[in-house]
């Protein structure tokens, strides 16, 4: 799940090598922590969040298939 948002967030922002994913295993699930460079914040969250809603629904079904739970916190 890591290198799945780590590719799409790669693929959507101007500078590719400022993309940072930590992952966290809680109770609950996987917790992913997403952050880019602060220039391209908003193309990872998209107008109204679409395409930050779309990540979420990719990894999460990446997640569902692996058995898991997975959350995206996008950080600035």
């Amino acid at each position: 799940m890591k290198e799945l948002l780590e590719f799409l967030a790669k693929s959507l922002v101007d500078q590719p090598d400022q993309v940072h994913v930590d992952e966290t295993e809680t109770e609950n699930g996987v917790v992913l922590r997403l952050s880019v460079a602060k220039e391209d914040v908003g193309k990872v969250i998209g107008k109204q969040g679409r395409i930050a809603r779309a990540l979420r629904t990719v990894v999460k079904a990446s997640a569902v298939k692996d058995g898991k739970q997975a959350t995206i916190e996008i950080l600035d």
